[in-house]
């Protein structure tokens, strides 16, 4: 029995090991040709180490920092994604506290509503989406959260709904008892309490926005507002020509913020996950 429980844990250790490997190899590749002249990254020297003749020094980090307004979309991007990201955190809270204790149809089906939002295709709505949004005036960084807000909500109520009913209703009871009104007694006793949960849902949700696309590219005004996914296809010069190098280290400075993140806060996204699906 020994025995077999050993192979087994051989050959997972393998499948895994493989499974790393496959992950960590694109942005190994990255980060080596992000060193590269545009000439060696577009032969065969391609999956080489740089060399004499291949390496370009941090040319391409200057190109990609000043010929095509890195800072600016990078800017955005944050922007985006903080004010997106506080804006999930606080209302999918208060609305999952709302469903776990309110008891009655109105919130059983908003419950519904929310995890059937998950699986509806962003493809049903992208056609309509650049409309709604230059009537609603949602076109612009600072007002995009609100349209992130709607598609980020069914992943955050689920999992908040989750952790929120092993939370002993006899606190909230006690806080009240105590003289504090709804409001206090969520920011000050229901809302500390979900700190394993908040940071789960709150690195899921910066990892999504963060390197999200097709939202920003249909509904932003492209010639005033980029963010970084958006700025990346623009490394094209004339005839179709890609500029390979400060491509590169353009996405190499925006996939490590991203990674360092999930590295240093990965633990918590483990013990958020398995408190919004086991209890309750």
């Amino acid at each position: 029995m020994k025995e077999k429980t050993t192979l087994k844990s051989k050959i997972l250790f393998v499948v895994l090991l493989i499974l790393s490997l496959a992950w960590i190899y694109p942005v190994f590749m990255i980060l080596i040709n992000s060193f590269k002249t545009d000439r060696n990254i577009t032969t065969r020297t391609v999956f080489q180490l740089p060399n004499a003749d291949s390496f370009a020094g941090l040319s391409n980090f200057v190109d990609a920092l000043t010929s095509k307004g890195f800072a600016k979309a990078f800017g955005y991007s944050l922007m985006i994604t903080i004010t997106s990201v506080v804006l999930i955190l606080i209302c999918c809270s208060m609305c999952a506290w709302f469903i776990t204790r309110v008891n009655g149809i109105i919130s059983k089906i908003l419950y519904f509503l929310f995890v059937f939002s998950m699986v509806v295709p962003f493809q049903m709505l992208m056609f309509t989406l650049s409309s709604t949004a230059d009537r609603l005036d949602l076109n612009k960084p600072y007002n995009i959260c609100i349209i992130y807000l709607g598609f980020g909500a069914g992943l955050a109520v689920f999992m908040f709904c989750g952790f929120m009913k092993s939370i002993p209703l006899e606190i909230e009871e006690a806080a009240m008892i105590d003289g504090c009104n709804p409001l206090q007694t969520f920011f000050l006793i229901v809302l500390p309490i979900l700190k394993p949960t908040l940071i789960s849902v709150g690195i899921l949700e910066t990892m999504w926005l963060w390197n999200d696309y097709l939202l920003p590219y249909l509904v932003l005004d492209r010639k005033k507002y980029m963010t970084i996914p958006i700025l990346i296809q623009y490394f094209q010069g004339s005839y179709g020509k890609v500029e390979m190098g400060p491509m590169m280290a353009c996405i190499l400075m925006t996939v490590l913020p991203i990674i360092i993140v999930y590295l240093v806060c990965q633990k918590y996204i483990i013990k958020g996950v398995m408190a919004g699906a086991v209890k309750g």
